[in-house]
């Protein structure tokens, strides 16, 4: 079994994690124009939780568990309007949502739903890129 060893920057790490975020959010309209709601609603929340990832690199920090990496962008970034408030109640709903779709065996959802939510992810992906992309190029 071959080792692989962390190599890149912290900058790197940020870049990479962005890209995984743009990567879901492609995969989850891909989904929705597949008519496969549930799979977009899972895809958009990912690209959403691989944003935040890519903030959390900012400082250098990884979170294994969703619940720590959600809490701590809200207390960190969303309670100190780095990023407005607002944004903390969507990913919030994105993650019920997430949750309801995955778990949930009757849950129905709707093509509107799975569009708020790529509207969601888009505008917060953008934000995140615009964000990180200052600190990086600032330090």
């Amino acid at each position: 079994m071959q080792q692989h060893e962390d190599i890149g920057t912290q900058k790197d790490l940020v870049l990479y994690r962005i890209e995984t975020a743009k990567e879901d959010l492609k995969s989850a309209k891909i989904l929705r124009d597949s008519n496969i709601y549930k799979g977009a609603n899972n895809r958009a929340y990912y690209s959403v939780f691989h944003a935040i990832n890519a903030v959390h690199g900012l400082r250098g920090i990884a979170y294994k568990r969703h619940k720590d990496a959600i809490a701590n962008f809200n207390k960190e970034y969303v309670k100190t309007e780095i990023f407005p408030r607002d944004i903390g109640r969507k990913i919030s709903g994105m993650e019920e949502i997430r949750h309801a779709s995955d778990y949930d065996d009757f849950y129905i959802t709707t093509l509107e739903e799975v569009n708020e939510q790529i509207e969601i992810a888009e505008e917060f992906i953008k934000m995140v890129e615009e964000y990180c992309k200052g600190i990086l190029i600032n330090n």
